[in-house]
Order: C-alpha cells, then sequence, then structure tokens
C-alpha cells in the first residue's frame, strides 16, 4: 500500500516558510480525472497569498520520471484552470533539477520549495533518504519474501525488479530497507548489490515479524458467472485449508493484487455479492501481486500467515501453525 500524503507536513511548511495559514481540503472534482491519475495522487485545493492553488500529491512509492509528471500536470490543467503544484515526501536532488528544467512547480516538505508563480526558489539542505526501522512498505515486504522463499545468491537489485516487477531504484531502497531494519545486508559482487540474509531463513522471518503486517487491503464479495475459472490463486481460509487438515470453508476465498482487481472489475464480469452467501466468492485485494509467490494455484505459506495471523479462532491458529511447521526453508 502506498503511504499516506504529506498533507500535515506540507501545511506545517507552507505556514513556516510562507507565514501564512493554509487549509488544504479535498478536491470534490478529482473524479473527473483519468483513472490513472487518480490512483497515483491525492489533489487538494487551498487559497494561498489570495490565490486558489491545486496541490497534486504523489503517494506512489517510486518516483516517476519529471517528463512524465509534467504530462500528469498538463492533464489536471484540463479540469483546474489555476495554478497546480506537485507535491512528493521524498524527490532526489538529481529529479528536483529536472523538475525545475520541467517547469513544473513542486514542493517537497522539509527539503524545497520551488513556486515560480510566487518568484520562490527557496532550498534546504538535502536529506538522504534513512529508512524507518518501524516500518516496512508493501514492496520491501514482497523482497524479503522473495528472499525466504527463494535462493538469493543471485539476487540484486535489478535482478528484483524483473522477478517483481518494480523500479531498479525501488528494489535498492527495499534493500536499504532490510538493511536499516537489521534483516539482511548487501555485498558487492563487481559493481553491483546482492541481498544477504543476516542469519538462517527461520531466524530472519522470527525477527521479522514485528515489521511485517497482512499483504490484505479490502474484501470484495462477488458473483461469477458458473463453470468460470477463478481468476486468483486460493487464499484466506481455503489456501490454509489446503496447506492443514482445517475444513473447505463454505465460500472460495482468493487473492488478486491491485491491478488484477481492476483488470477484472473492468471486464464487467462480475457482480457484487454479500459475505453471507454461502456460495460466494471472495476476493482479497493484496498491497502485492500474489501470482509473485504463488504455488499450484495457492498464495505462498509466508504471505497466507501474515493475512490470517490476527484471526481469534483456535481452529485458524491451529492450522496456521500447521501449515508453518511444514515450511522448509
Amino acid at each position: 500500500m502506498p503511504a499516506q500524503p504529506p498533507v500535515a507536513q506540507l501545511e506545517h511548511y507552507l505556514h513556516e516558510n510562507l507565514s501564512v495559514t493554509v487549509a488544504l481540503m479535498p478536491w470534490a472534482d478529482s473524479s473527473r480525472l483519468p483513472f490513472f491519475l487518480q490512483d497515483r495522487y491525492c489533489f487538494f485545493e487551498a487559497s494561498l497569498l489570495g490565490s486558489a492553488y491545486l496541490f497534486m500529491v504523489d503517494k506512489a512509492e517510486a518516483e516517476e520520471s519529471p517528463a512524465a509528471i509534467r504530462k500528469h500536470l498538463d492533464q489536471v490543467k484540463a479540469k483546474w484552470h489555476e495554478a497546480v503544484v506537485y507535491v512528493r515526501e521524498r524527490v532526489t536532488a538529481y529529479n528536483r533539477k529536472r523538475l525545475i528544467e520541467q517547469k513544473v512547480p513542486f514542493v517537497v516538505p522539509g527539503n524545497q520549495m520551488y513556486l515560480p508563480m510566487l518568484g520562490i526558489d527557496l532550498r534546504e539542505h538535502c536529506r538522504k533518504h534513512r529508512p524507518d526501522k518501524r516500518r516496512i512498505s508493501p514492496s520491501t515486504q514482497a523482497v524479503l519474501i522473495c528472499a525466504l522463499l527463494r535462493d538469493t545468491e543471485c539476487l540484486g537489485p535489478t535482478e528484483l525488479a524483473g522477478k517483481l516487477g518494480y523500479s531498479i531504484m525501488t528494489t535498492s531502497r527495499a534493500l536499504d530497507d532490510l538493511e536499516a531494519a537489521e534483516l539482511a545486508e548487501s555485498s558487492s559482487v563487481g559493481r553491483g548489490r546482492r541481498l544477504l540474509l543476516k542469519g538462517p531463513k527461520p531466524e530472519v522471518w522470527k525477527k521479522a515479524q514485528e515489521f511485517l503486517r497482512t499483504p490484505v487491503a479490502s474484501h470484495h464479495p462477488i458473483r461469477m458467472a458458473h463453470r468460470q475459472e477463478l481468476p486468483g490463486p486460493l487464499a484466506g481460509l481455503s489456501a490454509l485449508a489446503h496447506y492443514s487438515m482445517l475444513a473447505e470453508p463454505q465460500g472460495v476465498v482468493i487473492a488478486l493484487g491491485r491491478e488484477g482487481w481492476r483488470a477484472l472489475v473492468q471486464q464487467k464480469a462480475i457482480t457484487e455479492a454479500s459475505m453471507e452467501e454461502p456460495d460466494g466468492l471472495i476476493v482479497e485485494v493484496w498491497s502485492y501481486a500474489p501470482s509473485l509467490f504463488a504455488s499450484a494455484k495457492v498464495v505462498d505459506r509466508l504471505s497466507l500467515y501474515l493475512s490470517l495471523r490476527e484471526t481469534k479462532d483456535e481452529r485458524v491458529e491451529t492450522a496456521l501453525n500447521q501449515m508453518m511447521e511444514n515450511i522448509q526453508w
């Protein structure tokens, strides 16, 4: 799941440097924008020094190219005819320079403010990204699970990006985060990096528990046409029944990543159902693609454990323990 937009930090930063109180309000017309813009950004309007501004807050984990941001900003301006300002919690020094070259007004709270329409180009000390030990992002969690389930000797940022579908920048940051959490370390091989777990896999898994979270972002009960193939691997109690002696649940549970769920909805081959329908289908939408680690059309054991470990049911707890005991590390 993407990080929450830095709205409070932005309001504080503007107040601190411009000596004005700015109240950011969600932009009601954002629903008129293309879906991919709604998915990547949060939009807030505000009055600043007597003029109306729209703040386009980037909530995606990986940085987009400044040229692409320029195009996104132009698309937004087709619906909002005042000034639009790009906002992101962290931007590399190289990309900040390119944003200026692309004439993109932007704010990096606590770092830099480039508002040429106001004659403002405020630059502060460039902070190096320091991973937060208290939090692991979904992409970092996916990298760790990949390392725990597979041989890590050949896993560097480029190889991980190819396997997991992330950018090299994202996988490099994931290695930084795992090092900060003291779960892994990087070794240098030629000019590249390689991921090395700090200890045997069962020990790293146990130590990682405080950093890991459920991959499940939302649940959607649906109905599909009869005889239609399940669009994702078994998950939830359906998967746990596959891995243990737990009885099969009445309804089938599957998992999809955000892109998979969006594609299924766009096909218009499903209808909404209720959680109470005994023979319904429940789709779990995950923060990373469950197909990355699924085997035999069932989600992997580690992600499944994380998705069910908070369940207060003795039968489920027993089945989870049984499943984890059978893992071949």
